[in-house]
């Protein structure tokens, strides 16, 4: 008897650790590709969350491509990442991305319910979009695609490996019947490589932070070759069911960008050097959110 109830203590200590461990809620995991963009964008959310849920946030920046980042939401590795409706169309479904970026919307948010039980939330407010490049001086005459397919000059096109591959970028160019010859860069050297003029043109994207100069223009797509790229957060369902505040909490930095923002955001990292946790603090108050 007496060894029955000094063990009793124990046994209800064991079992208040048990229920403790069973009450614990699931971790919250931001997560993102390695693109700067994306990571800004990855942790504005985290922080955000942080604040909205008050507990920490995971994060796991920085995955790599939009194959690698996708598979870790299905896994469930990841709960919540920032992505772009045209890709997802693109790379996901595998489909033409449609001209009407309400279309493209409706159709992805419809698809990634029926297929991968995920929650495309509403836009970010801005669009991203492939956008060609070229240096301002001595292209005054070039303002559009159309334009430098008619100017007579044999186009060096500096790319990444992800614009070459994909359909809706490189292959989408051919209407223009361009005269280009291409070569692959590295992301972080497009516009060092235009400015040494090893290239005369690159393929960007519209957000990119180099373009807060006016040393560089984009030629207008007039021929709409390129699909629309709306930035907004993909979710898995089951994390927001488990977590009430968190859709609530998302929905706040919808329509909270445009593309001047994102730009400036991406230019103070990739320019400036900031740090993109102060970057992303900075943003979230200017735009009332802390």
């Amino acid at each position: 008897m007496l060894s029955t109830l000094r063990g009793t203590p124990a046994l209800l200590l064991c079992a208040c650790l048990l229920a403790s461990c069973g009450s614990q809620k699931k971790p919250v995991v931001v997560g993102s590709k390695d693109e700067t963009e994306q990571m800004i964008l990855g942790e504005i959310v985290a922080q955000h969350l942080e604040r909205r849920l008050d507990r920490t946030v995971v994060r796991r920046a920085g995955l790599g491509s939009t194959a690698v980042v996708y598979q870790a939401i299905l896994s469930d590795n990841i709960g919540v990442y920032p992505e772009y409706t045209g890709l997802l169309e693109a790379e996901i479904l595998k489909e033409p991305a449609d001209k009407n970026p309400q279309i493209v919307f409706s159709r992805v948010k419809q698809e990634m319910d029926r297929l991968a039980h995920l929650d495309v939330l509403d836009s970010l407010g801005f669009d991203n979009p492939s956008a060609m490049v070229v240096a301002a001086k001595g292209t005054e005459k070039v303002a559009s695609l159309t334009d430098a397919a008619g100017a007579g000059t044999r186009w060096k096109l500096g790319m990444t490996y992800e614009f070459q591959s994909r359909e809706d970028a490189l292959q989408a160019l051919s209407p223009y019947r361009l005269s280009i010859a291409s070569r692959v860069i590295d992301p972080k050297q497009l516009f060092a490589a235009l400015e040494k003029g090893d290239v005369n043109m690159i393929a960007t994207r519209a957000t990119d932070g180099h373009l807060m100069s006016p040393e560089w223009k984009i030629l207008a797509d007039d021929q709409k070759v390129f699909p629309s790229y709306e930035a907004c957060l993909l979710v898995r369902k089951d994390l927001a069911t488990a977590e009430p505040m968190l859709r609530p909490a998302l929905g706040e930095l919808s329509g909270k960008f445009n593309l001047e923002t994102m730009r400036k955001l991406n230019a103070q990292v990739d320019i400036e050097h900031r740090a993109v946790a102060a970057v992303a603090t900075d943003f979230l108050t200017q735009a009332g959110l802390r």
